[in-house]
């Protein structure tokens, strides 16, 4: 039996889709005040029988953090991704982060550890390699040092990382994926789902920074195939490519039929912007649009490989403008 966490969320609705497009038994946590409007449509543009797949889910209310709740969760499961986590670059949400992401992954890799045979897949991100020598391509045998580079957000999945590699140590059969910046469908106030409403309202400024990037589909197809070969203790960087931040607008941009940016925002305005965000959401209460953390790592230039997953998996990436414009399509679609 397999079960995903985070099911609910970006990847992991995605990953669902897939999955029950050949298992019949599913088993999905879910917080009690989650909200399932997002992943069922994510099964109507989807998966190819909507309702039958959906069913095939048996959605679980649990507190993941619940020793008790949590073992009944894993009770026989052989296949676990875990993807549940939290991302976020406010200064406010450290302890948070720590918690959602590197305590959480200790508590389900104890659990994981008290079932024979069970295998786990743990969804980390590009940002746990780390960010340190910039100069040099970053594969997956990069060895993390702390930089003032490296955001809290990655500091918590390196130490999630870890919890992972300490279960592999006692007997654990695991093995890691580091993401790179997913695109896919998703809500649109959210992570990528934010620079498609930003150039939708007119956003005017890039920034020199270039990062990685991966379609939603790809990541999950990756992940399922993974499982499914006789691998363990072994990371893999899920990449399509790399591509400045200005690239990516302007395929957004393109895509959406709306005006490229002409502005590239300096270190200075950066600054400011964060600052500016800072004070306005101070009274609001929500989270800022730009961090000090976010306004640093759109201007750094990180070139990541992919050339571990290639050389063993018969897979070609989504190309990303590819991917770009099929969000674009539905983001039209939903938001004229």
């Amino acid at each position: 039996m397999i079960a995903v966490t985070g099911g609910s969320g970006f990847l992991g609705a995605h990953l669902l889709v897939m999955l029950t497009q050949t298992n019949d038994n599913i088993r999905a946590s879910r917080r009690v005040d989650t909200d399932l409007r997002y992943a069922r449509r994510v099964f109507e543009i989807f998966a190819e029988h909507p309702e039958q797949q959906w069913n095939r889910i048996h959605w679980v209310e649990m507190d993941l953090f619940d020793m008790f709740e949590l073992a009944s969760f894993l009770n026989g499961i052989s296949q676990l991704y875990h993807c549940a986590g939290e991302v976020s670059f406010h200064p406010r949400k450290r302890y948070q982060l720590m918690h959602s992401n590197a305590h959480l992954t200790a508590s389900i890799v104890n659990q994981c550890l008290l079932i024979p045979g069970i295998r786990l897949c743990y969804v980390s991100s590009i940002a746990a390699i780390g960010r340190s020598r910039l100069d040099e391509p970053i594969s997956e045998d990069r060895f993390w040092k702390n930089d003032p580079n490296n955001s809290w957000y990655a500091v918590t999945k390196y130490f999630a990382e870890r919890e992972v590699w300490r279960g592999i140590e006692e007997g654990l059969d695991a093995f890691i994926v580091n993401p790179a910046v997913i695109i896919g469908y998703c809500l649109w106030h959210e992570g990528t789902g934010k620079f498609f409403s930003r150039i939708w309202k007119g956003s005017s400024f890039y920034t020199d920074g270039v990062t990685g990037w991966v379609d939603v589909n790809d990541v999950a197809t990756a992940m399922i195939w993974l499982m499914s070969q006789p691998i363990s203790a072994e990371r893999y960087i899920l990449s399509e490519g790399n591509h400045s931040y200005q690239e990516i607008m302007d395929m957004m941009a393109d895509a959406l039929h709306k005006h490229r940016s002409k502005r590239n925002a300096p270190k200075w305005l950066s600054a400011l912007a964060w600052r500016m965000e800072w004070i306005r959401n101070s009274f609001s209460g929500k989270e800022p649009l730009i961090t000090r953390e976010t306004a640093r790592t759109a201007t750094l230039k990180c070139y990541y490989e992919n050339k571990k997953i290639l050389q063993i998996f018969p897979f070609t990436f989504t190309p990303i403008d590819t991917t770009i414009r099929h969000v674009a399509g539905l983001f039209l679609k939903e938001n004229q």
